[in-house]
């Protein structure tokens, strides 16, 4: 029996979606695929053409949160997320699984992304492999507090214990937040080269400054979530700061201000020793 079960989250990207599956279909282990709410045949396609792979309907958009639906219906100790546009190399999760069981403070594994098809390393491969962090001698690889979705590899206990991906998020930048609170919680995360995974960018992708917008409001959320109040109203002040010549920032920060209610509510500082390894990080 598999350890590892493969979790993609789709919309509306059946085609890129079909050519992912037929790629993990080498690998011989359980994969879900979680839609959320697409308008274009994905379900029927998928569960016509993939009867082995399980389909789960959520019938709306919750954006980064259908991984966590993924994971919980997931059964296997290991949860390798794919996107529809990305998927495994044949050997990465036997290695990947190998390693979890070396390494019992090893909540995810972050892969070395090719990017197809030039068949170059993504840049933040460099990034992590140069952490600042080092590694420890208890950890595969450099000990990292960010990563790539479309090529980690977690612990299903440690994912359910800390909550998964963060719903104030709902989707970008979702990493940098779960990776803290796995930090939080005694749980490491290690970029790997060794684990492969591959990215072939999706051409239906949104315009660039939504995925902007997005991204600096949630960095900002990340900071409001888990940071002192001192470095949250810093991070404030920048955004605001920079939305007076840009609109994308302006826009950014209107949304994140939108959002203040609910991170009241699920606001939580950080433990200092994970304060330490974000200074560290800069």
């Amino acid at each position: 029996m598999a350890d590892t079960t493969v979790v993609i989250a789709t919309r509306d990207r059946v085609e890129e979606l079909t050519r992912t599956l037929t790629r993990l279909a080498v690998l011989d282990v359980p994969v879900i695929v979680v839609d959320n709410g697409s308008s274009d045949d994905t379900v029927e396609r998928v569960r016509r053409d993939f009867p082995h792979v399980e389909v789960l309907p959520l019938g709306r958009n919750e954006g980064a949160l259908a991984r966590n639906a993924g994971v919980r219906r997931a059964r296997t100790p290991y949860v390798a997320f794919s996107d529809d546009d990305s998927w495994w190399a044949p050997d990465a999760l036997r290695r990947a699984e190998a390693l979890f069981d070396r390494h019992p403070r090893l909540g995810l594994v972050a892969a070395r992304t090719v990017v197809e098809p030039e068949g170059r390393d993504d840049p933040m491969c460099a990034v992590m492999a140069d952490s600042a962090l080092g590694t420890p001698p208890d950890l595969p690889g450099p000990a990292v507090l960010g990563f790539m979705c479309c090529g980690a590899i977690v612990r299903r206990a440690a994912f359910l214990r800390v909550g998964g991906f963060h719903p104030v998020l709902f989707f970008r930048g979702e990493e940098r937040l779960f990776s803290w609170d796995l930090a939080a919680a005694g749980w490491a995360c290690a970029y790997v080269a060794d684990v492969v995974a591959h990215h072939q960018p999706s051409r239906s992708r949104p315009p660039g400054t939504a995925g902007r917008r997005r991204e600096l409001r949630n960095d900002l959320l990340t900071t409001w979530l888990r940071r002192p109040l001192a470095v949250a109203w810093g991070g404030a002040v920048e955004l605001a700061r920079r939305g007076l010549t840009d609109r994308v920032a302006r826009a950014a920060l209107g949304e994140a201000v939108a959002r203040l209610p609910a991170v009241a509510w699920h606001r939580r500082r950080l433990p200092a020793d994970v304060e330490r390894q974000i200074a560290l990080l800069g």
